[in-house]
């Protein structure tokens, strides 16, 4: 008997018992590979002795105090180290407890900074379908998921919503990925205009999609070119690297890979680990200098911004991660880890696509190749692909809805930055064997 509201109170959730290294251990003493983090949390796997050990001294020295009335030391040596290994002008960052309160923060930091700075007009935002922000109403109403907004449409907030720069399915037949880049940024160019150009805020955009199509990169060139349409009409660019950022993808931040600079960053997950709740708005001067010079004061807030237990785990996990060096170790092993996808999967009658950056890998599903046809939706094969892993021993974490909200099913891999080349190859091996068993349960239905 349960008190709890689960997820799917259908379906109770076994009971995790205590973390060991990149594994899980339930109750009944089963070990399962977290080849997902979680959703790409878990960077330094479970139960570090070194991060434990901070959390536990910082609890006996300071638990808890307002930022109303004080800062913390934590949390100013967490910001310092997030600015050394940042680009100049992303000088100062805000502690918040989730990936969904980053990006309503970037976004209100987004609107007081035209306000401070004499265009209160500014308040339409911009992102792109099939991006997912989080799940407070703000964050949703920004996302473009479709299938991820349905239940909730009626609540959510204006936004507006440009294509994603997702190549495999909406680059047109012999588009370059220059001509490509271009048709995007003008159409983002053309929505600013369509607004006004003194109406929009902010763009925001996943440097590599995440969760609602599995580890997508933009073509090359792509940024620059969405960087000086914003910068053209004076509208803020604001990436979420909440899943991809935080060495995830083989480079501290995923932006780096870009050639760009946000005005505002958005990160969570990789930041502290699991090891404690935290996230964080990383702010470029020219925001933060405006509002100090205007008002003097950010009009926004949380009870837990700036934890100091929070950001002592965080503190000890990028001090592990720049220590021993987990950034390029995170791309090495995802050139790995995409190696043995590519052994198993590449001639596979149902894998389309096999795609990532760094320990931030994808797989995508196929009812049929050449011309590639997607699974009925109904089918639900993610989940099953799911359940499969599961009983084999694999946490990975699959979507629905890949290609634009409704059809098409992927299956993403985020492991830890410590896993090793045996346990990748036992992942793969498993994930193989899940993904064949849960096409041969659906084929007598599609």
């Amino acid at each position: 008997m349960t008190h709890i509201f689960h997820r799917t109170p259908r379906s109770l959730p076994q009971l995790a018992l205590r973390g060991e290294g990149s594994f899980l251990i339930d109750t009944a003493g089963r070990r399962y590979y977290d080849g997902s983090g979680g959703a790409a949390v878990s960077c330094l796997g479970h139960a570090h002795p070194e991060v434990v050990e901070a959390v536990i001294a910082q609890i006996r020295q300071l638990e808890y105090a307002h930022t109303s009335f004080f800062t913390s030391e934590p949390a100013e040596r967490l910001a310092d180290i997030l600015v050394q290994h940042s680009p100049p002008g992303l000088g100062h960052a805000y502690f918040l407890s989730s990936g969904s309160e980053a990006v309503e923060t970037a976004l209100k930091m987004a609107r007081q900074y035209h306000v401070e700075a004499g265009e209160p007009g500014r308040r339409h935002n911009i992102s792109r379908l099939q991006s997912y922000h989080g799940n407070t109403l703000g964050a949703l109403a920004i996302g473009g998921h479709r299938g991820r907004r349905a239940l909730y449409q009626p609540l959510l907030p204006e936004s507006h919503h440009v294509s994603p720069c997702f190549a495999l399915h909406y680059r047109q037949d012999g588009e370059s990925d220059e001509a490509y880049g271009t048709r995007l940024a003008d159409e983002l160019d053309q929505t600013i205009l369509a607004l006004g150009p003194k109406t929009v805020s902010a763009f925001i955009a996943e440097t590599v999609i995440g969760a609602t199509a599995g580890a997508v990169c933009a073509v090359p060139g792509y940024f620059p070119k969405i960087r000086a349409v914003c910068d053209r009409h004076g509208v803020l660019l604001i990436l979420d690297e909440v899943m991809s950022g935080m060495g995830r993808t083989g480079s501290y931040h995923a932006f780096e890979r870009e050639d760009v600079v946000p005005d505002l960053l958005c990160l969570a997950k990789g930041l502290g680990g699991g090891y404690q709740p935290i996230a964080a708005v990383m702010a470029h001067d020219k925001v933060v200098d405006t509002i100090v010079g205007g008002s003097g004061a950010f009009q926004h807030g949380h009870t837990y911004v700036g934890h100091p237990v929070a950001c002592a785990a965080a503190l000890a996990v990028q001090h592990i991660v720049a220590r021993d060096g987990l950034v390029q170790q995170s791309a090495q092993l995802g050139e790995y880890l995409q190696l043995r996808l590519r052994e198993r999967f590449t001639d596979h009658p149902h894998v389309s696509d096999i795609r990532g950056r760094g320990l931030f890998q994808a797989i995508e599903l196929v009812a049929r190749r050449g011309p590639d046809s997607a699974f009925e939706p109904a089918l639900q094969l993610h989940a099953h692909i799911k359940r499969q892993a599961l009983a084999r021993g694999l946490l990975c974490y699959p979507g629905g809805g890949t290609i634009d909200g409704e059809r098409g099913d992927h299956v993403l891999l985020a492991p830890p930055y410590l896993t090793t080349r045996a346990e990748l190859d036992a992942a793969v091996d498993i994930l193989g064997a899940a993904v064949d068993a849960s096409i041969a349960g659906v084929a007598t239905v599609q």
